[in-house]
């Protein structure tokens, strides 16, 4: 973590949030994928701050320094907790930036809270009424699963998370599976149709060429399902770890659709 990252702490009654904050301008919430942390999103954070955004990335319960008596009981708890980072951290409505399963967070905030959201980005979102596919949700496990050799772990990686070509070997590390299979529970306990249209808020949305779960034809549902309210962006050489493979082109996109939000 450089200087220019301020770590913070919100409490909500027992529970401690871990907050890394940088720079200084309109807020942005980054929130991570399934069993993984705020990490992932540092060089995307870094792009944004220069971009001349106020960058919060906040840690999921059990990873880092966001601890609670009990795990997620619904999608709501995820929301809840962001919402009190908000309302702590943020002086106007934020622009919530969700990657994979915290896509599903950012939409239910926007709306529970329409309050807090001016804007939604999905990144690698799968925005169906069904479950992920259960051979996905199987990569998904056996990528987390630090028990297993490398070279099946790599295997399971490439097929889920990374376009060919692109090197999947970083995201050996940096997986809670605790973590993941509480969110996961979570996600299953909450309709997907309460989180689906993320409320009235604009939506980006940023598709991967190369992904298994987010699939082209998925943008094009989700277009006709929200009309001019939503823009689609497709990521170029990536798959669902998409923030991994292209964070410079995510941010600036990001960044240049977020501006005209203010226009």
């Amino acid at each position: 973590m450089n200087g220019h990252v301020k770590r913070r702490i919100v409490t909500r009654g027992d529970i401690k949030l871990e907050v890394f904050v940088q720079g200084s301008g309109p807020s942005m919430v980054l929130l991570p994928s399934l069993g993984r942390g705020a990490d992932d999103f540092e060089p995307m954070a870094k792009f944004l701050e220069v971009e001349g955004f106020h960058v919060l990335r906040p840690q999921p319960r059990g990873i880092g320094g966001s601890t609670c008596p009990s795990p997620y009981e619904t999608l709501h708890d995820c929301s809840n907790d962001i919402a009190s980072i908000i309302e702590e951290l943020c002086k106007e409505p934020v622009i919530m930036i969700g990657h994979a399963f915290g896509n599903r967070v950012s939409r239910l905030l926007a709306t529970t809270r329409p309050d807090l959201v001016k804007g939604v980005v999905l990144i690698a979102a799968n925005v169906g009424h069904a479950p992920s596919p259960s051979k996905v949700r199987e990569a998904i496990r056996n990528s987390a699963n630090t028990s297993l050799p490398d070279d099946v772990r790599l295997e399971a990686l490439r097929f889920a998370f990374f376009a060919p070509g692109n090197d999947a070997e970083p995201w050996l590390n940096g997986w809670s599976p605790d973590v993941l299979a509480a969110q996961r529970i979570a996600g299953d306990k909450t309709s997907r149709m309460e989180d689906y249209a993320a409320g009235t808020a604009p939506v980006l949305y940023m598709q991967p060429s190369h992904d298994p779960l987010a699939h082209a034809q998925d943008a094009v549902d989700y277009k006709l399902a929200l009309g001019a309210r939503l823009v689609v962006i497709k990521i170029p050489q990536s798959s669902h770890a998409a923030i991994a493979e292209q964070p410079e082109f995510i941010a600036r996109s990001i960044a240049a659709w977020a501006r005209n939000l203010s226009v």
